[in-house]
């Protein structure tokens, strides 16, 4: 494996980046560990306040909140025992190999998995940051590095993927047909659009919808694991939702990008006079199809069950996740946690552990 240079991690700190060196497995628990009690700890102080600061300006869609709630699902995420349960079934690779993370940028944070996932396997990250979240990556490497300074010898940043063995890849549709292209002479995986979707039966009390709320609105509605779709069973009123979904208005309508894409939809509906309902921050729109835009949610009626099942398996490689009450339906999660994901929950369900421990 060549050697790198340097990379820049934070702000002016230097780091020589030599071959990474063999670690057992049990330091990179504890580094882990380590890792997690500095992302709380330095969350709360100035500089990184400053750095949250210079991700929101860069990218508008970060906001305050959705920083916190990103950082409050890491938190979350990196329990000691979930740590522990993550890693204790894998073993670190002797043969490192140079890794590409291609790091997509939609919410905070959302490519930090997928470097843990190298680290802790023993390869090198060869990391290229999406423009919209690059400096929120560059203080949490910092952190990881604190927290484990061999991990600094397993980080480098580059604009160009070359020489690198093996790749994971986040994207669109389109650019994941770029790719499938550009990288299929190597090991890969490569991520396209996913939606979460919900199932509603009518039983669900007051505060499971208002739980479901979080799962459409949080980050705006931007992430694969939030809910794009509702299955409603036959007679349930759509309008319910709107009533349960009130205390989320006021917020999506003070920011401008969000109120923009719900003004510009609702126009074309109303001049199109396509039925749909609204509470002036939230479309409904009767739809079968599984990706709906910002500031708008599909719904689609169900009479059966069993069949609905059987719709939703289906369409299982478009769907990132699917949320019940109290995760009542097969193979769901609850109301209100799309956006807690465990360590072992793999994006798009392909394990990403087993990829780099077995198949580099």
């Amino acid at each position: 494996m060549k050697n790198a240079s340097v990379i820049l991690c934070h702000k002016n700190t230097i780091l020589t980046l030599t071959q990474p060196k063999f670690y057992d497995l049990q330091s990179q628990i504890q580094a882990l560990k380590q890792f997690s009690r500095l992302l709380s700890s330095k969350s709360q102080l100035t500089p990184f306040k400053e750095t949250a600061a210079l991700a929101i300006q860069q990218n508008p869609w970060f906001t305050e909140e959705s920083i916190a709630a990103a950082l409050k699902a890491w938190e979350h995420a990196l329990q000691p025992i979930s740590i522990e349960k993550w890693l204790g079934n894998y073993q670190r690779t002797k043969t490192p190999k140079r890794i590409g993370l291609i790091l997509a940028g939609n919410i905070p944070f959302v490519g930090l998995h997928d470097l843990l996932c190298v680290l802790v396997s023993g390869h090198m990250a060869v990391i290229k940051t999406a423009s919209d979240d690059t400096p929120l990556m560059r203080w949490v490497i910092s952190l990881l590095v604190e927290a484990h300074p061999a991990w600094g010898e397993q980080v480098e940043f580059t604009e160009k993927m070359t020489g690198i063995d093996a790749i994971i890849a986040t994207g669109s549709n389109n650019s994941s047909r770029y790719f499938e292209y550009y990288f299929k002479n190597i090991p890969h995986i490569i991520r396209k659009n996913r939606n979460s979707v919900a199932v509603l039966t009518g039983n669900e009390t007051e505060a499971d919808l208002v739980a479901l709320g979080q799962d459409v609105f949080e980050y705006f509605g931007l992430g694969c694991r939030n809910v794009s779709k509702v299955y409603l069973a036959a007679g349930f009123d759509p309008t319910s939702l709107l009533a349960a979904w009130e205390p989320y208005r006021a917020n999506l309508l003070q920011h401008n990008r969000y109120f923009n894409n719900f003004e510009y939809h609702l126009a074309l509906l109303m001049v199109n006079r396509v039925k749909h309902f609204t509470n002036n921050a939230l479309i409904l729109l009767e739809s079968e199809h599984m990706a709906s835009p910002v500031s708008m949610l599909h719904y689609q009626f169900y009479a059966n069950t069993a069949v609905l099942e059987k719709e939703i398996a289906g369409q299982m490689d478009q769907i990132q996740c699917v949320l019940s009450a109290n995760g009542q339906f097969m193979g769901s999660l609850p109301f209100g946690q799309s956006q807690q994901p465990e360590l072992w929950e793999y994006a798009d369900g392909v394990d990403s552990l087993a990829f780099l421990t077995q198949k580099v």
